[in-house]
């Protein structure tokens, strides 16, 4: 009976060092491919170009691969315990950094199972890392941006929004990370604000910018970032008009658009019932709901409704009888807004909503109750995060204080060194100015 030999594998990009650690564990005897799912690799990594049944099918047709079973976990443990393989195949590039616990728990593993651990020599020169970096420098296709929203949300445990105004701030969203305790975090994708657009342009955040404005320069985010797009639509215009502004965001490319129940002048939310908030009925919100499901292409794209109760100050009961509602007539998902800074009301609504509907996505926007942790939010039924204004916000009173500085000195000189970054740092931020 030939011997089992496991081999873990993200199988994003296939390169010559991934065939050859394939050819040397044949040599062993049945190479079994831990195939890692969206899940698995989404809290640690980029989720993945290519999905789980896109990867596994390149792997089927490569030679030496004898079964492929999927690994749902960033440990190797759960699927070695499982599989109980004779080897494990592995490049010695675990030895050292941060998967060398990830090294140490497959040993121990091993050891009480009776077998063995393989490792061999990293090839030199290529990376899968290196070689996803130079895919992203090339762009993405609007449908591959488009679908990413629902497999993060069917992949990770929360999903974080950062938003973006302009080219620059897409490019921070795009590319800014931490590795906290081994575990990497970056942001999964953006949030196109009609807040903070409108305030970018010095206007009133009353829809005073047209939807073909704020299309326009969204182009610039979209030309120098890959991840997803969510834009807020604000009430969505006339019922009429929504349908196009759906065909036309999923021909950009955008995964989701979230609008709000309210009608009339728009006033933004965070003024609460210090401004006139006027609901539309339910019935008139579904009609609206509705005609963008009808007019929508493809199946990946998300309409996300907005309910505006909590802010107008109304109870939970109301906000659930609405949001029920929206999902029955066509919803992909639900925001629940509110300004009470205990963030209690929406705690309340998320517990109560997952007693009915265990599934329809929750976005929130932590705007006011910022005290809470993604993984406090995520263990209320929270699926989306939105840091909808930090960007804007933060960069006005460094501005500002620049500004102030060179008028106190008459000079730039105390304004350059402690507020601005350097002329050579801002061009290597671009790219394509690199070593120019």
């Amino acid at each position: 009976m030939s011997k089992k030999v496991y081999l873990g594998m993200i199988a994003d990009i296939m390169h010559p060092g991934l065939t050859n650690i394939i050819n040397e564990g044949a040599k062993y005897g049945d190479v079994v491919i831990g195939l890692f799912t969206d899940k698995a690799i989404a809290t640690h990594k980029r989720l993945p170009y290519l999905s789980y049944e896109q990867r596994r099918e390149v792997l089927m047709n490569i030679k030496g691969v004898s079964d492929i079973v999927p690994q749902d976990e960033w440990s190797y443990v759960p699927n070695l315990l499982k599989y109980k393989p004779d080897y494990i195949i592995h490049g010695d590039d675990w030895v050292q950094g941060p998967d060398k616990y990830i090294r140490d728990e497959v040993y121990k593993t091993m050891e009480k199972l009776g077998g063995e651990v393989i490792e061999i020599p990293y090839t030199q020169g290529i990376t899968s890392s290196g070689l996803a970096n130079e895919l992203a420098s090339l762009g993405t296709t609007p449908q591959a941006r488009l679908s990413s929203l629902r497999r993060l949300i069917s992949a990770k445990p929360v999903v974080r929004i950062l938003e973006s105004h302009n080219g620059l701030t897409g490019l921070i969203a795009e590319h800014t990370s931490v590795d906290i305790d081994g575990q990497h975090r970056e942001f999964d994708g953006m949030w196109s604000s009609s807040l903070t657009d409108s305030t970018s342009k010095g206007k009133p955040d009353i829809e005073a910018v047209d939807l073909t404005t704020r299309l326009h320069d969204l182009n610039d985010t979209l030309e120098v970032t890959t991840k997803p797009i969510i834009f807020d639509g604000d009430t969505g215009g006339k019922v009429e008009h929504f349908g196009f502004t759906v065909r036309t965001l999923e021909r950009l490319g955008i995964s989701a658009v979230i609008i709000e129940d309210k009608v009339g002048l728009k006033q933004n939310s965070l003024f609460g019932t210090d401004a006139v908030q006027t609901q539309d009925t339910i019935e008139g919100f579904c009609i609206k709901i509705k005609a963008g499901k009808a007019a929508q292409i493809t199946r990946d794209f998300m309409i996300i409704s907005r309910c505006e109760s909590l802010i107008a100050g109304k109870p939970v009961d109301d906000a659930l009888e609405r949001c029920h509602a929206y999902v029955e007539a066509g919803a992909d998902g639900i925001m629940i807004h509110s300004k009470d800074k205990s963030g209690e009301d929406v705690k309340e609504f998320c517990k109560r909503f997952r007693e009915k509907d265990a599934h329809t996505p929750i976005v929130a926007v932590p705007t006011t109750y910022n005290q809470f942790t993604e993984e406090e939010l995520a263990e209320w039924g929270i699926n989306i995060v939105i840091y909808a204004n930090h960007m804007l916000r933060a960069a006005y009173p460094a501005m500002v204080k620049c500004a102030e500085t060179i008028l106190t000195h008459s000079r730039s000189l105390e304004a350059a060194e402690q507020y601005c970054m350097p002329i050579k740092q801002i061009l290597n931020l671009i790219p394509g100015t690199k070593n120019k």
